[in-house]
């Protein structure tokens, strides 16, 4: 069954589904159109049967949050937990490489209305990256990439899920705050570096959630220590402390902290994150203990310190 995104006269961007309309999935209206209309899918079908969803944000790029969210969902996993991902970054989607799918992987699609969500280790995901070729730029402006990414939400068949890992697009903008407001998230987990210009976005990030009155679950400290691979001496390149400082200062916690590794990377570039490449490894033990941590603050089960954020 081939999918795909055309671009009509009139300027919307359609899914296709063995070269027509896709019915049910209603047409990605340019937002000067006074046709837009949500397909008729309400926000409770496709998320209905799932326990907790939880947003991996971060106030910029390039600080490892797409890797932490495929690690952390696949963490959740290894617990017996079943878990979903949505990858929410509509103009850089990763996660289908970083799950080692092959481009032109595509979910199926039934009942001409929902997606089923696309299974890998363990996992289902869901992804404007099996919609398009890798090649493929998603030229929107922001209500055209809104409108597709709620669509992604709703209109996925997830099923009976624990846990719906959101890998957010980086930064605050229009995107981040439907995904906030709308898809009932339990808590949100902030990717950072100890660096000082990292943390300036994380504390934007953090001041977001509070004015949606999202919980934020804790702080991961990505990039904390680089690791020689020739002798495994670990130094503190981008500064100590960074993760701690803003933890306190908003009354939240760092989760957990990861080194700046070469082969976290070759992993998750080749399809096989840390979490599945060497689940005995520190490296996934790290993720591990994070996942179990959040699993508990979800549970209510912790009520010292808790997620919740004030702002002076």
């Amino acid at each position: 069954m081939a999918l795909g995104i055309d671009v009509g006269k009139s300027g919307c961007h359609r899914i296709l589904v063995k070269g027509r309309n896709y019915n049910g999935f209603a047409p990605f209206f340019h937002p000067l159109s006074r046709g837009f209309r949500m397909a008729e899918v309400t926000v409770q079908d496709g998320l209905a049967e799932i326990k907790y969803i939880i947003g991996v944000a971060s106030g910029k790029g390039g600080v490892g949050k797409s890797t932490t969210a495929v690690n952390l969902a696949l963490a959740l996993a290894a617990n017996g937990a079943k878990v979903g991902i949505l990858d929410a970054d509509i103009y850089g989607p990763s996660v289908p490489m970083m799950l080692g799918l092959p481009d032109g992987t595509r979910p199926q699609v039934e009942e001409e209305k929902y997606f089923l969500p696309v299974p890998a280790h363990g996992i289902v995901s869901m992804s404007m990256g099996y919609l398009v070729t890798e090649q493929t730029p998603m030229v929107w402006r922001g209500p055209m990439a809104t409108g597709a990414l709620m669509q992604m939400l709703n209109q996925t068949r997830w099923g009976a899920l624990d846990y719906l890992v959101v890998d957010m697009p980086p930064g605050t903008g229009d995107i981040q705050l439907t995904l906030a407001q709308k898809a009932s998230m339990a808590g949100a987990v902030i990717v950072t570096t100890p660096q000082d210009i990292a943390l300036l976005d994380a504390r934007k990030a953090i001041e977001m959630f509070s004015k949606v009155k999202i919980p934020v679950l804790g702080i991961v400290e990505n990039m904390a220590m680089h690791r020689c691979s020739q002798c495994g001496h670990e130094e503190p390149i981008f500064g100590e402390g960074g993760g701690q400082r803003v933890a306190a200062q908003y009354q939240t916690e760092v989760l957990g902290s990861l080194p700046l590794d070469r082969l976290i990377r070759e992993q998750v570039d080749g399809g096989r994150p840390s979490v599945i490449a060497e689940p005995e490894g520190s490296t996934a033990q790290r993720y591990g203990e994070i996942a179990e941590r959040i699993a508990v603050l979800l549970s209510g089960t912790d009520r010292s310190g808790g997620p919740q954020i004030t702002i002076e």
